[in-house]
């Protein structure tokens, strides 16, 4: 891909742009670039639990000013999903805060505990016994099982959608349809999002086994920043390698400035 030819850019947060709430080394200049370049980019997020409002503010708070249209979550490409599957038929038992519950208010969902047509699983720090049971009954009598993610774990181990996902999976035998990374789905919304197409476009992340595998399968160039999950002694582990990889947001901002 050349440095004229026009570009669409997914951006990973955690582990390119900030580590818990900290900014990595070079994010301020890359976000600045972003802006100056006049790139559409969207900042990526499997985390399903905040609006892309709540993530500016998280952002602001760490120095970094990007408006909330700037942002894409897996509860926003759930919701997409969704609107696709359910027909006139919308139901839903949600496991999930705010930001999930209102995505799907948006197109139309009415929110039950019974009666319902999909179980829809996100993050919650109130996740309980009573959740894992009427959860596991929903799908057990013919509700579709929707995951927003299957990561395990955030930061500070903090358990996330796929451990939430386990029990329920094993009580069912019935595995839930994960939207978010690596599935190829949330690449394609997030591109939708921004008009554009997987040939223009490029995946920035810092995680081999969601990030770069998600944009190799949505034929996206890819680059693993070495400042989070995987490392480069990681590679030797994969049958798949990213196009560049880079030290850190300052490498990245210099590839992406001569074009990737």
């Amino acid at each position: 891909m050349s440095a004229a030819r026009a570009r669409a850019l997914l951006v990973d947060i955690d582990g390119v742009v900030l580590k818990d709430e900290q900014v990595l080394p070079g994010a301020r200049e890359l976000v600045a670039w972003l802006f100056e370049s006049g790139q559409r980019f969207l900042f990526l997020t499997n985390y399903p639990s905040q609006t892309p409002g709540a993530l500016a503010g998280r952002f602001a708070s760490a120095g970094l000013e990007v408006p909330a249209r700037h942002f894409f979550t897996s509860a926003m490409a759930t919701a997409e999903f969704l609107d696709k599957q359910a027909g006139t038929r919308r139901r839903a038992f949600v496991v999930g805060e705010g930001a999930l519950v209102h995505a799907l208010y948006q197109i139309g969902f009415t929110v039950s505990e019974t009666d319902v047509d999909f179980v829809v699983l996100g993050e919650t720090r109130h996740y309980n016994f009573e959740m894992i049971q009427r959860a596991a009954a929903l799908v057990s009598r013919g509700a579709r099982f929707i995951a927003t993610n299957p990561d395990v774990a955030g930061p500070a181990g903090r358990p996330s959608c796929g451990a939430f996902a386990a029990p329920i999976e094993r009580i069912t035998g019935k595995s839930p349809f994960y939207v978010g990374k690596p599935s190829a789905f949330m690449m394609r919304a997030g591109l939708r999002h921004m008009g554009a197409h997987s040939a223009e476009a490029c995946m920035v992340g810092d995680n081999m086994e969601t990030d770069i595998i998600a944009g190799v399968q949505t034929g996206m160039t890819t680059v693993l920043v070495l400042t989070g999950v995987s490392g480069e002694g990681d590679l030797e582990r994969f049958a798949y390698r990213p196009d560049h990889v880079v030290r850190d947001a300052f490498a990245l901002r210099e590839r992406l400035e001569t074009g990737v």
